[in-house]
């Protein structure tokens, strides 16, 4: 083993060039290598060319960490459904007509040592690539990505059950090419959810807030601190989920959870607060830190002018000297607003919210085919 480890750092040493950022190197990929292929070979086959999906690099966190595994020169073609049957035909001929560098990267894979179902790049002189070049219809991608059948309308339960990660790694990624119009107007149709949907997934981000802003100084209170801790950590993640919610941006999963929310217009000014609560040694110190977040987060639901105007300030949980900002009311206040029949009778039963809001299992968030079970929960 450790002979392939140490044959795997010295092919990096030797080969890998200077880093390229993997939508970049895509895009060239295709518009450079890919193409010009399809161009020979299959002249005026209407596609589209995209890196969307699973990675670091849709998601543009890549760095030169990222090429060990499962990176490289990379493009997604998708085929029209009546063209589908040229999958395997064009698969075979980019195996032997792309070329075997590009940009300084291998363009073949290979599987890696003692890592089933994990690829690396691997430098070849002659003979077929084992490319990366990833060739479907937009039906079969989005059944296997996002267990949805393109051409039935997105329905409340639909948007519930999928989970913020994945949506944005649809939408983050990039197109290259689209002459036929269904990938674009797809994730068009994905950037973001509808307006009621919205609302009621604000209303469970703080209804999820007052169901433990209380429990935190409790805990800490009879001098648990470690429980304290951990019940506050819990109320950050639920702070920044609401940002990402407020700015519109759909929550990547955890590894890149906080440097996405550093992208955030609002974490400059949130992010010393939810630190200092984070580091906070006693429950008193971690509470006037939530309490500090919990008024900027009222500010920023009010700026957003969806509801009547709510207190920004905390005040004491019942006759208890613990500071909250009672996210109950704002809960109650979104659901108010909501008008479409689905959403409406999904919000009167209590506000589980979304797969992102009431789990956190990666077996669940990221296999879609939990979907048809989850969906349930919505009847």
């Amino acid at each position: 083993m450790a002979d392939c480890k140490e044959g795997l750092v010295l092919r990096k040493i030797i080969f890998m060039p200077p880093f390229i950022p993997g939508i970049q190197l895509s895009r060239l990929f295709y518009e450079e290598a890919v193409r010009p292929v399809l161009t020979e070979y299959f002249s005026d086959l209407p596609h589209a060319a995209a890196l969307i999906g699973t990675g670091s690099d849709v998601l543009g966190f890549d760095s030169d960490m990222s090429t060990d595994h499962d990176w490289g020169p990379t493009v997604m073609l998708f085929l029209r459904d009546q063209d589908a049957y040229l999958a395997d035909e064009i698969r075979e001929v980019m195996r032997s007509h792309l070329p075997h560098v590009f940009y300084g990267y291998p363009v073949n894979s290979t599987d890696a040592p003692n890592e089933p179902g994990t690829h690396i790049m691997q430098l070849t002189a002659e003979g077929p690539r084992n490319h990366r070049v990833f060739i479907t219809t937009l039906r079969v991608f989005c059944w296997q990505y996002l267990a949805y059948d393109i051409d039935q309308p997105l329905d409340a339960a639909d948007w519930l059950t999928f989970a913020s990660q994945k949506l944005r790694e649809l939408t983050a990624g990039a197109v290259h090419h689209d002459v036929v119009g269904d990938l674009t107007t797809l994730l068009e149709r994905l950037t973001w959810y509808p307006h009621d949907v919205w609302l009621y997934l604000l209303a469970s981000g703080w209804q999820r807030i007052g169901q433990e802003e209380h429990l935190m100084p409790r805990a800490g209170f009879v001098g648990d601190e470690l429980g304290s801790a951990i019940i506050g950590s819990r109320l950050v993640r639920d702070v920044m989920n609401l940002c990402f919610l407020i700015e519109r941006h759909y929550a990547p999963y955890s590894k890149w959870f906080g440097t996405a929310f550093q992208q955030l217009d609002c974490a400059k000014v949130f992010s010393p607060m939810l630190w200092s609560a984070q580091r906070a040694p006693t429950w008193k110190e971690r509470e006037d830190a939530l309490s500090e977040a919990y008024k900027y987060l009222a500010h920023l639901h009010n700026a957003l002018a969806i509801t009547e105007k709510l207190a920004e300030t905390t005040s004491n949980f019942h006759n208890r000297p613990f500071k909250i900002i009672h996210g109950d009311i704002f809960a109650q206040a979104l659901v108010a607003r909501i008008t479409d029949p689905e959403v409406k009778r999904i919000a009167s039963r209590p506000l589980i919210g979304s797969i992102d809001q009431y789990s956190d299992s990666t077996d669940i968030r990221s296999d879609s085919s939990w979907r048809s079970i989850l969906r349930g929960l919505y009847v």
